[in-house]
């Protein structure tokens, strides 16, 4: 039985699917395209391969931030309710989003002072916000309330990483999430950039590998190393922004080098993929050590 409401926005991963079975409501993150704004944010607007097609092709994509009306509006038909209602929403260290959420919930309360809404800052993109969402739907399945199910993902949330290449670092550095310098650097002929989200939610470069196949490899051992010898796994996800084929050979290499019960490769939406761009292959798993530690340890 569904004790409390769990709202993601769209810069998730999650398909349709799994939302309407599980009973997630979503929120959405406008994008724009060649300056048409989609203010939905949502993958019925366009679909995943043409959106990544028009950028092969040279289109300019951006992104928006939900603004604080937009979470108001939300917010009030929950408190209004008096329905619980847990938010997960894209890391403060790449977008303003939540925290507007967090200056509309200020207002929610001054009006509705009883109500129970939480908002989570994910500090995780993509399919690290679809791993911690699936994590709230398994505690709220254990009949965890949304007030402990908020504060147990606070305590568990630095341990989701994320591990991802990209074939293209000028997406990100046009989008503000990376420096010139480390664009350039990382954009080196035949050289494939590692990157990660560090404990602060910000984005960052720690790698550069020669070769595809070199960083499917290096993603793999990356996530070997954060995991104890003996770890079985829950959930692993692959995102993929129109590479499937990568992402396939990703999976079988994570499936025959760790003991995993379930993995699932996933289209990356246009809310992410407007800032990396095509051809970006992303891991995301549980590690044994928050990423904090591990940054301290191999970095």
């Amino acid at each position: 039985m569904t004790t409390f409401k769990i709202m993601v926005d769209t810069s998730c991963d999650l398909p349709e699917g799994y939302m309407a079975e599980h009973d997630l409501d979503v929120i959405p993150i406008p994008f724009n395209i060649d300056g048409v704004q989609h203010s939905g944010g949502s993958w019925q607007e366009i679909s995943d391969k043409d959106f990544y097609k028009a950028l092969g092709s040279g289109s300019m994509a951006g992104t928006a931030l939900t603004n604080p009306d937009t979470f108001v509006q939300e917010f009030t038909k929950y408190a209004e309710r008096g329905e619980d209602l847990l938010v997960i929403l894209l890391s403060s260290g790449l977008s303003g989003t939540f925290q507007n959420s967090v200056i509309a919930l200020d207002e929610i309360k001054s009006n509705y002072p009883d109500c129970n809404i939480y908002t989570i800052d994910s500090v995780n993109a993509a399919g690290g916000i679809g791993l911690i969402v699936s994590l709230a739907v398994q505690k709220r399945a254990e009949g965890l309330s949304v007030g402990e199910v908020a504060a147990w993902l606070e305590e568990h949330k630095s341990n989701c990483f994320s591990l991802f290449t990209v074939d293209d670092l000028m997406f990100l550095h046009r989008g503000g999430r990376l420096s010139k310098v480390s664009a350039v650097a990382g954009s080196i002929i035949g050289i494939k950039p590692l990157l990660n989200i560090a404990p602060d939610g910000t984005l960052k470069l720690k790698d550069k590998v020669r070769g595809r196949k070199g960083a499917i490899k290096t993603l793999v051992s990356q996530m070997k190393r954060s995991l104890n010898p003996d770890t079985a796994l829950d959930t692993v996800l692959i995102s993929h922004s129109d590479c499937a084929e990568d992402a396939g050979e990703l999976a079988e290499l994570v499936k025959s080098t760790f003991n995993v019960r379930e993995l699932h490769a996933l289209m990356m939406g246009p809310v992410i993929g407007a800032h990396v761009g095509p051809g970006t292959l992303a891991l995301f798993f549980v590690a044994d050590m928050a990423r904090g530690e591990y940054e301290e340890k191999f970095y």
